[in-house]
């Protein structure tokens, strides 16, 4: 399985993260669905090839291709918004905030999942992001669905663990190329 090789690319100074990336995978709050895109979706967020190579791999034997390209839309759209939305949340000119966007965003009406499954991954890739204002507004679209702070608190640990198994590798990949 491509998960058992990607720990093997996590030194033993990270051995949290593979121990964390476990505990994950056997979370049961999620479904399968939920639970691998929101893998996929991170991974994709961060971008080390390693990573997204393995957990694509791997997320592509349990879910649809359809959601495969769905959690993939989810980092592309929030890396957008991300951006573009802590951006007018940060600044001190709230006349921003009227203008209307300009940005195209069909992905978020028709995902090609359920669209709770793709909140939950736009809420998990915000958190990667550092996108405060997105995560908000994600959280807040699941708990209206009844989503519970259980199942938002995975996602987000989710999130955590990719973001920091992809550091290491980025950084360890660097230390070998130089």
């Amino acid at each position: 399985m491509s998960i058992d090789t990607l720990q093997t690319l996590i030194p033993a100074y990270a051995r949290d993260l593979s121990l964390n990336l476990t505990n994950l995978l056997s979370e049961t709050v999620l479904s399968d669905q939920q639970k691998w895109g929101a893998f996929l979706s991170c991974a994709h967020a961060v971008g080390v090839p390693a990573v997204v190579r393995h957990i694509e791999a791997a997320a592509a034997q349990v879910i649809t291709p359809e959601a495969v390209t769905a959690s993939k839309a989810a980092a592309a759209i929030m890396g957008l918004n991300n951006v573009y939305f802590r951006a007018l949340h940060l600044m001190q000119n709230k006349e921003y905030e009227k203008m209307r966007a300009g940005l195209r965003m069909n992905i978020l009406a028709n995902p090609g999942v359920d669209k709770v499954d793709f909140e939950l991954w736009s809420l998990a890739v915000s958190a990667v992001n550092a996108c405060g204002l997105c995560m908000d507004s994600h959280e807040k679209v699941l708990r209206n669905h009844e989503v519970t702070a259980v199942q938002v608190q995975a996602a987000l640990r989710i999130a955590a663990t990719v973001n920091a198994i992809s550091a290491v590798i980025r950084a360890e990949t660097a230390l070998t190329a130089s």
